[in-house]
């Protein structure tokens, strides 16, 4: 018999906690109900790293996710398992963790002059972009995720060279939707501070900009 979950009304990361808690208690015949997109992705990409089938289907007032060992109609998500496959040869490491994170907590570097900090943020930005040794994740959160929501070209061709070398970008939904940039995002995905935090505790080590 199928275990529902209601995780509507809940925010982000709550109903992936209420899924994952359930999954790992060998629960694999599982249902969530969702009332945002963030969640259905959320679940998704729990679904591929649990590696169980999800389904994805509409229901009044959001979505039903469905999790099960069986066959199912995966949920539409960008497809990163290649991007990560590939660099996860060079991310691993013998301290314990895996390469290393860069988190990005706010649109500029350091404090002082405005402008400045965001000119030296752009500029961290391209330096990643084109190092040899690129992290294995960066994570964008509170006002880091204007710079991935904004218009200056150079961010955005640096994030997405990044993701090409194989670094995976996660961005807050719940702060994208705080500044209400959620639909103007140009990079990385939708992710939570579950994954984010997640991200962190696999890496070797983390850089804060």
């Amino acid at each position: 018999m199928t275990k529902i979950l209601d995780g509507f009304g809940k925010p982000c990361p709550m109903p992936l906690v209420m899924a994952k808690k359930e999954i790992d208690a060998g629960c694999h015949d599982l249902a969530v109900q969702v009332d945002n997109e963030t969640a259905v992705k959320n679940l998704t990409r729990l679904g591929k790293k649990t590696g169980l089938a999800v389904a994805c289907d509409a229901i009044e007032g959001g979505w039903l996710m469905t999790f099960s060992e069986g066959g199912g109609t995966q949920a539409a998500e960008p497809d990163l398992a290649s991007a990560l496959a590939a660099n996860a040869g060079a991310a691993c490491s013998t301290s314990g963790g895996c390469g290393y994170a860069v988190f990005v907590g706010k649109d500029h570097v350091g404090e002082g002059d405005g402008e400045l900090g965001h000119n030296l943020m752009k500029m961290a930005l391209y330096t990643l972009s084109e190092s040899d040794d690129v992290p294995a994740s960066l994570l964008f959160m509170n006002s880091g995720v204007k710079l991935v929501a904004g218009d200056e070209q150079q961010i955005i061709d640096s994030v997405h060279a990044l993701e090409e070398k194989g670094t995976e970008v996660l961005v807050c939904g719940t702060c994208l939707d705080f500044y209400g940039v959620k639909d103007a995002l140009k990079a990385g995905e939708v992710s939570n501070m579950y994954d984010i935090l997640g991200r962190m505790q696999e890496a070797a080590k983390v850089i804060t900009l």
